[in-house]
């Protein structure tokens, strides 16, 4: 049985029009004219329990407003949402305690207190058992490393240091969901990986259900099975990675490293992109060729010191899937 389920969900927004001048005032307060906003129009999916998903858009797309109706926060225009049995914005409370949430500006630590001093608020706040916040406090504190920093204020914290505080703070509770808005926004490569790695192994763990929402691609690449892409409102894709790579990734790039400057170039079913002294770049399409049969070609007509094959970058993919605008 599916642990979120979703069903013909909407959320429509009334945005007034204002006007100007002192009639266009004395007209808006008689008889006010507004827009009809369709931040989440007509969305469905279910995820299962366990499932590391990517729920990714555009600003404006709809991906905030659809976590926060997930999260209770919001109240749907029409639809359906079920998370765990629960109605989330009939059943808040209960919601709450089985959720965990990080907003990547946003912490829910509190500013001038030590981290320690947070999580035994939360422990409260949560209503954890001291046998089961004595244990989560233990192995996170052990796999992200916080030990050095328990004692010290929050505000003094890197953004690094505080992310992985907040990530501790959200599971304390053991949610059965995690929601992450934008986990690694700021955070240095190292410490992004650090993220990464920690998300993979409390979901392989735990059985920690994810979904993520962020505009670093890499995460999702990274992190995620399964990608749902939103748009204007509507899912315009929601499957694996790979498939989404099969499907409109075909475009493969084959980058030679000639022995010689060769004049002229030509290839069946091969397109030359660049060339950089006897560096070449060749892209040709899956579909109509095999890279076998690239090499073939080549290296029956030139002399070949080094090639590598480059798939296309998952920004790329999902790039050309908004210029194509599929639904």
């Amino acid at each position: 049985m599916p642990i979120i389920t979703v069903e013909h969900l909407s959320k429509h927004f009334k945005v007034y029009r204002r006007r100007t001048g002192f009639w266009g005032n004395l007209s808006s307060t008689v008889a006010r004219q507004h827009d009809i906003i369709r931040a989440v129009d007509d969305v469905n999916f279910s995820l299962e329990r366990g499932e590391l998903v990517g729920y990714i858009g555009a600003n404006g797309a709809g991906k905030s407003t659809t976590i926060k109706m997930l999260t209770g926060i919001l109240v749907p225009t029409s639809g359906h949402i079920d998370v765990m049995g629960l109605t989330p914005y009939r059943h808040r409370k209960e919601n709450t305690r089985r959720i965990g949430v990080v907003f990547g500006q946003r912490t829910q630590l509190w500013w001038d207190l030590p981290v320690i001093d947070s999580f035994e608020l939360l422990k409260h706040i949560y209503e954890i058992p001291q046998n089961l916040y004595k244990q989560n406090l233990e192995f996170f504190s052990e796999l992200l490393q916080l030990r050095p920093f328990l004692s010290t204020p929050v505000r003094r914290l890197s953004l690094g240091q505080r992310m992985r505080c907040d990530l501790t703070a959200a599971l304390l509770h053991d949610p059965e969901i995690l929601y992450l808005d934008e986990p690694t926004i700021g955070l240095d490569v190292v410490a992004k990986e650090q993220v990464r790695q920690f998300l993979r192994q409390v979901n392989a763990e735990r059985q920690v259900t994810v979904i993520l929402t962020t505009h670093d691609l890499n995460d999702v690449e990274k992190v995620c099975q399964r990608l749902i892409i939103i748009d204007s409102g509507k899912i315009i894709y929601d499957g694996g990675i790979d498939a989404l790579k099969e499907r409109y990734g075909k475009t493969r790039m084959l980058i030679i490293d000639l022995a010689q400057g060769y004049s002229d170039i030509q290839l069946e079913g091969v397109d030359l992109i660049r060339r950089d002294g006897n560096r070449i770049w060749l892209a040709f399409d899956r579909d109509t060729i095999s890279a076998s049969e690239v090499i073939t070609q080549l290296t029956a007509r030139y002399e070949i010191q080094d090639l590598t094959i480059s798939e296309p970058e998952i920004e790329e993919i999902v790039r050309r899937i908004y210029e194509l605008g599929v639904h």
